[in-house]
């Protein structure tokens, strides 16, 4: 389990109302006390997501690299649940899968920084073809109701 405190999360600016909401439900934050390591799961149950992401800057020390283990994971998994809409818009572009591969193997120590580094400027370049092709086909489509919007006025005009 990863923790912070409540001294972490001052030091890192926690929003109030959150940091308030919080320290209430646990009973205060002189009774939990200012240094015990407050498990990330507890966070999760009373304040969300949201707050619960935001509490990964704000860990104990010892904990960092866990921390950045965990959270590259939870990215890849956040990624992959959304892949299929890229790969239905293009099947053959298997660049951000493969990013997502090698991202898991560099959390797990299987892959070195080059190949991450690699993984991540062709997704990027991935994504960046991709929303040149989505710029495009919106720009034919908005070019496409135009044109058919001035012959339905030419059209009308015609009939009076």
């Amino acid at each position: 389990m990863i923790h912070t405190t409540f001294k972490l999360l001052r030091k890192a600016n926690a929003c109030k109302p959150s940091y308030v909401k919080f320290a209430k439900a646990v009973g205060g934050v002189k009774a939990y006390g200012d240094n015990t390591p407050i498990p990330l799961d507890k966070v999760l149950e009373i304040n969300g997501l949201d707050d619960t992401l935001w509490c990964l800057r704000a860990v104990l020390p010892e904990e960092c690299v866990t921390r950045d283990r965990l959270a590259r994971l939870f990215a890849c998994d956040c990624a992959e649940s959304v892949l299929t809409l890229f790969e239905n818009q293009h099947p053959k572009d298997n660049r951000p899968r493969e990013a997502i591969r090698i991202a898991r193997l560099f959390a797990q120590g299987e892959a070195t920084i080059e190949q991450l580094d690699a993984a991540r400027d062709a997704a990027r370049d991935a994504a960046r073809d991709a929303a040149r092709d989505a710029a495009s086909a919106a720009a034919s489509a908005a070019e496409r109701a135009w044109q058919s919007q001035r012959l339905l006025t030419y059209l009308r005009e015609e009939a009076k």
